[in-house]
């Protein structure tokens, strides 16, 4: 959501005014970019006999846990805090960071928001200053951080939660419109890359093809096979949580594939969506199950009597919708369990090389188009059991994956951008062009060592998998 300070306040005349929220994201291929988001669980490292997640400090955010961190994070340059209230929530970069966010995920999840940058090479090189970055700081402060798509051990109760008012909110409302909400909330993270587009109907395109393709993806990033300490019976244990978090937001909707869908088709389902909260004189109104669309009309809603809708309370609303892409002004790739830094990588890739050229955006529409929309809705149910290994067609999802990616790679090889050692952006696709080939997922390789040299300890996975 947009800092208070900076929300845009001029009032909404009609919903022409939130197509143009949209419509404001064409950009000239010269100008589009590659925003890669990535969240991680922290951890108190094997100093301490039991590892659990750290909670957060008092609000001075001086002292211990993840406000010690943020504050060690701050002091090396280039970041200012970001409040709530009185408490220090994330940090804003400047200089060689200016573009980026740190934030707090509900329960400390620790989320780097990257600069939007024009190459893969360049998304490599700021994982790797971020990682090191946060690692001295962390391991002073006796912390490790393991990216994971479900948190293999802790129970809900066991979890801190962030003092941000946007997570108060959502607390409360996510148990009376499905079941995992909260698990969602606390015990997941991600990996997604931001990608533009150049026109309503290039995006029409790249939605398409993406939330078609974006099953097989969460196949290809399964890493999230446990639940409380065991094997949950479930490869991307994250996905399936999605599954019934709050479906009048998330998932893949329907509409997206109608004729006629476009940048209005999007706002109308977006109004109709209910809110969470609204901004006012820089703090949250609970606003959580109202109507947008029935504020818009003037309606009466409880909690907005004589408030006037806001520009800036639509691109709010915008940041509480979960589709598994989501159309802002760039879309955002959702499906993938956080990895180990290849992988995270490794996302980007796969997107940038399907969408950002042309050639490889056709090869992608004529391989989804191979099965009607419906089916790719239900392949997103059928994933998080069995990933690359979920029957599919005449075979299985690892043979899309396959396809797939040698799609990715060529876009990749057509973009022509090479690093210091003269390599193209390909090199980065090697993990899943291993996956394609029959390599085991994230997942699988933990239940192999779960049931192997771990024997059966989960909390084993933490150091392995740090970062």
């Amino acid at each position: 959501m947009s800092n208070p300070a900076d929300q845009d306040t001029r009032p909404i005349t009609s919903t022409r005014d939130l197509v143009d929220v949209l419509a404001a994201g064409n950009k000239p291929r010269d100008l589009w970019r590659i925003g890669t988001e990535h969240e991680k669980f922290g951890f108190v490292r094997p100093e301490a006999a039991t590892p659990e997640r750290p909670a957060f400090s008092s609000p001075d955010y001086e002292h211990e846990g993840i406000g010690a961190l943020l504050k060690g994070v701050e002091q090396q340059g280039d970041w200012t805090p970001i409040t709530d209230g009185p408490a220090v929530i994330g940090l804003k970069g400047a200089g060689v960071n200016k573009g980026a966010a740190i934030s707090l995920e509900p329960a400390g999840q620790f989320e780097l928001s990257g600069t939007p940058l024009a190459s893969l090479h360049e998304t490599r090189v700021e994982l790797e200053r971020h990682f090191d970055m946060i690692r001295a700081p962390a391991r002073a402060l006796g912390l490790g951080f393991a990216p994971l798509g479900f948190h293999p051990f802790a129970t809900r109760a066991s979890l801190p939660w962030m003092p941000k008012s946007r997570y108060a909110i959502m607390r409360s409302y996510m148990p009376k419109v499905g079941t995992m909400g909260l698990d969602m909330m606390q015990r997941t993270c991600t990996v997604q890359v931001n990608l533009d587009f150049s026109s309503e109907a290039d995006m029409v395109r790249k939605m398409r093809v993406s939330l078609a393709l974006q099953p097989v993806a969460t196949a290809l990033f399964a890493n999230s096979p446990f639940y409380e300490g065991k094997p949950n019976g479930w490869l991307s244990n994250r996905a399936q949580v999605w599954t019934d978090t709050d479906n009048a937001r998330s998932g893949i909707p329907a509409f997206c594939f109608e004729e006629g869908f476009g940048f209005e088709r999007y706002v109308d389902w977006a109004l109709d969506v209910p809110m969470y909260f609204i901004v006012r004189d820089g703090k949250l109104i609970d606003v959580s199950g109202r109507s947008f669309r029935a504020w818009l009309n003037g309606e009466r809603q409880d909690g907005l009597e004589g408030l006037t809708p806001t520009i800036g309370d639509f691109e709010d609303h915008l940041t509480t919708l979960f589709p598994d892409v989501r159309l802002k002004q760039f879309l955002e790739m959702r499906g993938a369990d956080a990895g180990s830094a290849e992988m995270m990588l490794a996302q980007s890739a796969l997107w940038v090389g399907l969408l950002y050229d042309d050639a490889a955006l056709a090869a992608a529409e004529s391989l989804v188009r191979e099965h009607d929309w419906e089916t790719y809705r239900v392949l997103r149910g059928d994933v998080p059991a069995r990933a690359l290994n979920t029957p599919f067609g005449s075979g299985t999802v690892r043979d899309v994956a396959a396809r797939m990616v040698d799609i990715a790679a060529q876009g990749l090889r057509a973009r022509a951008l090479h690093n210091e050692a003269g390599q193209d952006e390909t090199v980065l696709l090697a993990p899943l062009q291993a996956l394609a080939a029959g390599a085991p997922t994230q997942a699988e390789r933990w239940l192999e060592c779960y049931n192997g040299p771990w024997a059966g300890d989960v909390k084993r996975i933490l150091l392995e998998a740090e970062v």
